[in-house]
Order: structure tokens, then C-alpha cells, then sequence
């Protein structure tokens, strides 16, 4: 065994339910600080949001965890974790002329595609149409069934509701509570959406190049906060 997993393996070994630690990252694109000393942990079946601006480095900080940006500091995922990506968009979408099917056998068996498409709400027959003739909630519910392809441990959704329909965000925010309880799934989420946040989340991470708040929603997710955060007032109701 190698010196440096030996060493991960000691450090969750202290507490076992730990499934992510971030140290002090810093992440620069271009000579510009995008992420500035960033610091965190994630336990298994919690639930993170991150909340921010645009251009806050959201989506960066997704890219990042996930290996795909370079960047200082320290990022240790639990020996063995398994992680799953829900993207903000897929572009060119509905140029793409492949059926559901076609698509995950990209990834996995059809027999799979199935039992997943059944677990989140959809009939067989949802395979047989084309990517490109879904509505943008049905399209990010399949988005939602790729990425438990191969049962991950944790799932990572950037803004997963950017795009649809009041109706279509109220089936993926049934989906993420019925992820949470059935599954224990650990989560990381980008959104604006207020209510689910306090709705879902467990902890949270206020996001603006550098965290400007951390913690459970209800003590952090403050008017003060949140104008602090985004520059303007912004009126909420935090449900309990």
C-alpha cells in the first residue's frame, strides 16, 4: 500500500462517516483567482449546498472535486468513493440523434437503464424517443438516471434546475428528497433556489470566489447574509 493512501486511510479512519475533505483550496484559471482558501467537510448521507453569485466559482469548485481543474490545496476523497455528475446544461442537445437507449448503452446495460428509469418515475417506453425531443425536465431527470449508473456515493448537481419549468423543478426536487431517504446519497448541490435549500440541505457553503458563510442553513442563510453574498436585498421565507 502506498505511503500517501495510508495516510488518507488513517485520516478517515478517525471519523468513518467523513467522505470528503477540502483544505485550503485555491484555484486559478487564466493568472485570475477563481477560488480563494477554501476549506471543508462532507459527511456520507449529508447533504452541501452551495450557494452564490454568478461567476462566484460554483461550477468550478463541481469541475475541481472532480479532478477536471488544477488547483493548490488538498482535496481527499474516502478511499473507494464512487461519484456521480449531474451538469448545469448539455449543449447542442437537441442536435444530438441518439435515442434514451442508444444513450445508456453508452455506460451501461439496457436491463440497468431500466431499473434505474423505473426508480425515478419514468416508463420503459421513455427509452425509444430521441434525446432531443424530451422537455428540459424530462432531460435532466435522464441526466439524474445516468449519473446513478454504476450506484455512486455521492452526486454532485450543478444548478440542476437551470431551465425548466415550475412543474419539472418540483419532480426534480421530489427526486433529490426520495435520492436522500432511500439512498442515504451524499450530495453537493449548486443552486439559487432559496426553498430547497432549507428544505434539504445540512450544511452550506456560501460562495463568493472565498467563503463568506458555513454551516446549517438556518443560523447562515440570513438576510444579512444573503445581501452580503449577492449585492442587493433579497426577500426569502425559510421553511421549517
Amino acid at each position: 500500500m502506498g505511503k500517501l493512501k495510508k495516510q488518507v486511510l488513517k485520516m478517515f479512519a478517525k471519523d468513518k462517516k467523513i467522505i470528503l475533505k477540502v483544505k485550503n483550496l485555491t484555484v486559478k484559471l487564466d493568472k485570475e483567482e477563481i477560488i480563494k482558501n477554501l476549506s471543508f467537510e462532507v459527511k456520507e448521507g449529508q447533504v452541501l449546498t452551495i450557494l452564490g453569485p454568478n461567476g462566484a466559482g460554483k461550477t468550478v469548485l463541481l469541475k475541481t472535486l472532480l479532478g477536471i481543474l488544477p488547483y493548490n490545496g488538498k482535496i481527499e476523497w474516502k478511499i473507494n468513493v464512487k461519484i456521480g455528475y449531474v451538469p448545469q446544461r448539455v449543449p447542442f442537445v437537441k442536435q444530438i440523434p441518439i435515442s434514451v437507449r442508444e444513450f445508456f448503452l453508452l455506460k451501461t446495460t439496457k436491463e440497468e437503464a431500466e431499473k434505474i428509469l423505473d426508480k425515478i418515475g419514468f416508463e420503459k417506453r421513455i427509452l425509444e424517443k430521441r434525446l432531443g425531443d424530451l422537455s428540459s425536465g424530462q432531460f435532466q431527470r435522464i441526466l439524474v438516471a445516468w449519473a446513478l449508473v454504476k450506484n455512486p456515493n455521492i452526486l454532485l448537481f450543478d444548478e440542476p434546475m437551470t431551465g425548466i419549468d415550475v412543474k419539472g423543478k418540483e419532480t426534480i426536487y421530489s427526486l433529490l428528497l426520495k435520492l436522500k431517504k432511500e439512498r442515504n446519497l451524499t450530495i453537493l448541490l449548486v443552486t439559487h433556489d432559496l426553498n430547497i435549500v432549507f428544505k434539504i440541505s445540512d450544511y452550506v457553503i456560501c460562495l463568493n470566489k472565498y467563503c463568506m458563510c458555513r454551516g446549517p442553513p438556518i443560523k447562515n442563510v440570513t438576510p444579512k447574509t444573503l445581501q452580503k453574498l449577492y449585492g442587493s436585498k433579497i426577500k426569502f421565507y425559510a421553511h421549517k
